[in-house]
């Protein structure tokens, strides 16, 4: 698996409303993309900091992962996600190294990117995600 960068940290949070204006003047930039992944049950606003995102995400459903997330763990670190040359192959890679998978196959995600998921029983209890730009 060739892992070339940090591609974002995901953050769990109540309100997209609340957490963006913390954001935009800790950070001294705007949120520049707000966007709702419907069949995961949530909606996205980015940040840009260097080569790496900032990703907050707010339940749009109680029942999704975030909504699950937020009742459980509260608001807070989520997720990190990794960019790779081609989820399916790195997915493939990981789980022959012995490596839990929540995705077999990538699927989409937020901003266009291809996406699967490590279980974090196998990583170390971080939560991570594999990120391309296609499948």
């Amino acid at each position: 698996m060739n892992v070339s960068k940090i591609e974002h940290i995901g953050i769990a949070v109540d309100k997209l409303d609340t957490a963006i204006p913390y954001y935009e003047t800790l950070l001294g930039t705007k949120c520049y993309a707000i966007e709702e992944v419907v069949d995961q049950k949530v909606k996205t606003a980015f940040f840009k900091v260097g080569e790496t995102k900032i990703e907050l995400l707010e339940s749009t459903d109680p029942t999704g992962p975030i909504g699950k997330f937020l009742e459980k763990k509260g608001q807070g670190v989520h997720h990190i996600a990794f960019a790779v040359d081609k989820v399916n192959e790195a997915l493939g890679e990981a789980e022959a190294s012995g490596i839990q998978l929540i995705d077999k196959q990538g699927r989409k995600g937020a901003e266009g990117l291809t996406i699967g998921f490590l279980h974090p029983k196998s990583t170390f209890g971080v939560l991570t995600e594999l990120c391309s730009e296609k499948i």
